[in-house]
């Protein structure tokens, strides 16, 4: 296919994908063990491989697409990153849980201040070190401004974006739950809660592209 976009892949570029992957493989193990121990049990010893091999491929074929509209490849890392942030999110939250829980004997249901529970805390902690970790994963590979001077305004800029895209996803996630999906009687609470989680999370990252793109590492 002709390149009529001028971008290029690297191999730094395949080694943050394999890196991503590895990463990616991991934090998914707890997470699906969570969501479904029988899936856990049959798949978990392919789990690391599968993205291990998945990212760097993943990444050449968004290349091969981004030849022709090149922020297709663009999009492609930041969604991988996308999900990477995400899993950290999740991993946090869960390690912070467990060590509150079993060294504090704290539950995340606990009163921690009016009404405001520990697990709110939790949150925060999990959504700070992940939006830490996207920063850094965009800056230097998403969007490639790792020659750029980092400066605070700079990373509060990116922290405005990631607050407003929460915002955004929380909002969208209810509005589809409770609005749109509402009346779904054939589908468990759960299973409609997953569904608007996604239209949120779509909503979401779409904000946080723009706002990243546009505003926080424009060039």
């Amino acid at each position: 296919m002709e390149n009529t976009t001028g971008i290029r892949i690297t191999k730094r570029d395949y080694e943050f994908a394999i890196v991503a992957g590895l990463l990616i493989g991991f934090l998914i193990l707890p997470v699906l063990k969570t969501v479904s121990p029988e899936i856990f049990a049959k798949f978990a010893i392919v789990i690391v491989p599968f993205f291990l091999l998945a990212t760097p491929l993943g990444l050449r074929i968004a290349f091969m697409l981004g030849k022709k509209i090149a922020i297709i490849y663009q999009i492609a890392k930041f969604g991988l990153i996308g999900v990477l942030n995400t899993l950290v999110d999740f991993g946090v939250l869960a390690l912070v849980t467990l060590l509150f829980s079993a060294y504090f004997q704290i539950q995340s249901k606990d009163a921690l201040i009016a009404g405001i529970t520990f697990y709110s805390l939790y949150k925060a902690i999990s959504f700070i070190v992940a939006n830490i970790s996207s920063y850094f994963w965009n800056k230097y590979w998403t969007f490639d401004q790792g020659a750029k001077q980092q400066t605070k305004s700079e990373f509060l800029q990116f922290f405005a974006v990631s607050v407003i895209g929460f915002l955004i996803n929380v909002f969208v996630a209810s509005f589809v739950f409770k609005v749109v999906l509402g009346s779904l009687i054939n589908l468990t609470d759960g299973q409609l809660g997953l569904i608007g989680a996604a239209f949120g999370s779509i909503a979401g990252l779409a904000w946080n592209f723009i706002g990243y793109k546009l505003w926080v590492f424009k060039k």
